[in-house]
């Protein structure tokens, strides 16, 4: 054989997967669409659900019968989203308790005749050697099925997808047509990616043990509804998204067969979401805990490597932790990629293509002995995280801070605890934002407790928590806290990273238990605990470390009417930090000559 005439085949490199230019003709990829039968009927027509599936592969896997590994992407809306109108989301100015008053159903008008699949990933895979595949999630585009935002099917649905690339479902041509299609291009080994809810999907199929799905890189995914419109008991929207809930979304990406979309309508968003979904006392039950992919793993064993943004504030840096945390605990081949931007952003590409080189193709690039952890510092590029033993460091340890009185105006916050602080009053009032209150001298609607200025660099790493002592005016009230940096950057292209730290909310009715909450005794003190978000960051010298605490968040909360008051007990509340070098290396930092 002559060597032009030579196969043309997958070429590594360095532990890489390379461009090879017979597979980078993008006018000779073959294209197809079909429908995958799977194990469910959503919709209500007394037929399996099929669902929709796009491939994009080398010519080579017909004309020289080569079989490549594939990777996958999965999504809701690859066929457009509901139009943002007045009144889609709940209204969230009402007494905390109560409820709301009912909010608008928009229709999503379907984009064109097939959903339009993205081709970032066909663009950045296919000349690598790898067959690109999408499918649309149930009740979505050209998909069967009800749109459920967690439930089952949206698990059993890539599941069915990775079968039959598997050779074990059945895939046709046409939506009800009885003509087969097989993969017989296909090795059998399938990887996913996504980001959001596409990043979702990847670990949602992940948890059903499917064999064949080696890999799964999720980026920025929600890996429970629960703690995406909740936080603590709290009732608590996404960032950017006040009043978004969980059927809210289901409106936002109900894109599927109009004439099905009555009986969806009916059996998922006005029966079994508004039932179980509770935005009177935002506590944990059923509905939730089924929407939560942490109560599921059990079965997963693909190799997991996670991103997140430690500033994502709509899908919050806990999502992932929370599922890493989980998948070490099982053995699961896992790495964590933390950058300090906000929603969204994939690891660098050699980091993502030697997972899949390894996992999909068998390449020994020996990945699986990489450092665990890799966090993008402060002031480098996302393409250059350093790499670190694990997350959250393992050289970090809690320290307690204890706060001193003055929160109205400015408190300290000392690592020595001081007896008969006594208590402090903040009245809340959700027309000042949090970044006002972090910045205010002095305001009756916020306390404020600060460290000295460091003249060392104070590195955090892991899960901050707090212990609040408090009592309220009235039987409920919401219960927001802020970790700072001070002073504040007020350039309005300041860095992400400058001025908030982290932050979180509870509920205080939920200080016993997250599934059931019980009213306030108004002047009553009640201690709750829990964890503000995850986080990786470096606090330089120069900076104080700052514990905003305030009520109702203009930005995430039920807005009450202002005048509720919360009274801190100081001698009962503590703020522990996770401190790389532990409350050694913060001393030294906190020194004052």
């Amino acid at each position: 054989m002559s060597f032009s005439q030579e196969k043309a085949v997958p070429v590594f490199e360095n532990g890489e997967a390379q461009i090879v230019p017979a597979f980078s003709n993008a006018e000779g990829w073959i294209r197809h669409d079909l429908w995958v039968e799977t194990e469910f009927d959503t919709d209500g027509d007394g037929k399996l659900d099929r669902m929709h599936v796009s491939v994009t592969r080398p010519l080579q896997t017909d004309s020289e019968d080569l079989k490549l590994p594939v990777i996958y992407v999965s999504s809701p809306y690859f066929a457009g989203v509901a139009r943002d109108v007045d009144g889609l989301f709940w209204d969230v100015k009402h007494e905390l308790g109560e409820a709301a008053k009912e909010r608008v159903h928009p229709e999503v008008k379907r984009t064109g005749e097939r959903p339009i699949i993205s081709n970032s990933h066909i663009l950045k895979w296919v000349p690598r050697g790898y067959i690109v595949v999408h499918s649309s999630s149930p009740g979505t585009g050209l998909s069967d099925g009800s749109p459920t935002v967690g439930g089952e099917n949206e698990s059993l649905a890539p599941k069915a997808v990775i079968d039959w690339l598997c050779g074990r479902a059945k895939g046709y041509t046409e939506r009800d047509g009885n003509e087969e299609v097989k993969a017989y291009w296909s090795t059998g080994k399938v990887g996913m990616t996504g980001t959001s809810y596409n990043g979702t999907l990847p670990l949602a199929a992940a948890t059903t043990g499917v064999e064949g799905l080696e890999a799964i890189i999720p980026i920025a995914p929600n890996t429970s509804y629960y703690h995406y419109y909740r936080s603590n008991g709290l009732v608590r929207s996404p960032g950017g998204y006040l009043g978004e809930d969980i059927d809210v979304l289901y409106d936002f990406i109900h894109s599927g067969e109009e004439s099905k979309r009555a009986y969806s309508n009916k059996v998922v968003r006005d029966t079994e979401m508004k039932n179980g979904l509770d935005r009177i006392t935002g506590d944990y039950n059923d509905f939730w805990a089924g929407r939560d992919y942490l109560n599921h793993m059990k079965p997963m064993k693909a190799a997991l490597l996670m991103a997140h943004g430690f500033n994502d504030w709509n899908v919050m840096p806990e999502h992932s932790y929370r599922i890493y945390e989980a998948a070490k605990e099982q053995g699961i081949p896992s790495q964590i990629y933390y950058h300090q931007n906000g929603h969204g952003g994939p690891p660098p590409m050699t980091m993502m293509n030697r997972w899949f080189t390894h996992y999909l193709h068998g390449i020994d690039n020996g990945v699986e002995n990489d450092a665990k952890a890799w966090i993008v510092r402060e002031n480098d590029s996302p393409e250059n995280p350093t790499a670190y033993k694990e997350y959250p460091n393992p050289d970090a340890s809690e320290v307690t801070l204890h706060l001193l009185k003055g929160g109205l105006e400015i408190g300290n916050l000392s690592t020595k605890k001081s007896k008969k602080q006594g208590h402090e009053t903040l009245i809340d009032d959700y027309n000042i934002s949090g970044d006002d209150l972090a910045q205010a001298d002095s305001s009756k609607n916020r306390l404020l407790y600060v460290t000295p200025t460091l003249i060392d660099d104070v590195h955090i790493s892991g899960l901050p928590k707090i212990t609040v002592n408090l009592a309220s005016s009235k039987p409920a009230a919401n219960l927001s806290v802020w970790l700072v940096s001070l002073p504040w950057n007020t350039d309005k292209d300041a860095k992400i990273t400058d001025n908030i730290i982290t932050r979180g909310w509870a509920d205080p009715q939920n200080h016993k238990s997250l599934t059931e909450s019980e009213p306030l005794e108004p002047g009553k003190f009640y201690s709750i605990t829990f964890n503000l978000q995850p986080d990786d960051q470096i606090i330089p010298k120069g900076q104080q470390i700052g514990l905003v605490i305030f009520s109702s968040d203009s930005q995430y909360t039920i807005l009450p009417k202002p005048g509720t008051e919360l009274t801190i007990d100081l001698d009962k509340t503590t703020l522990s930090l996770p401190i790389v070098g532990g409350e050694k290396a913060l001393e030294k930092s906190l020194k004052t000559n």
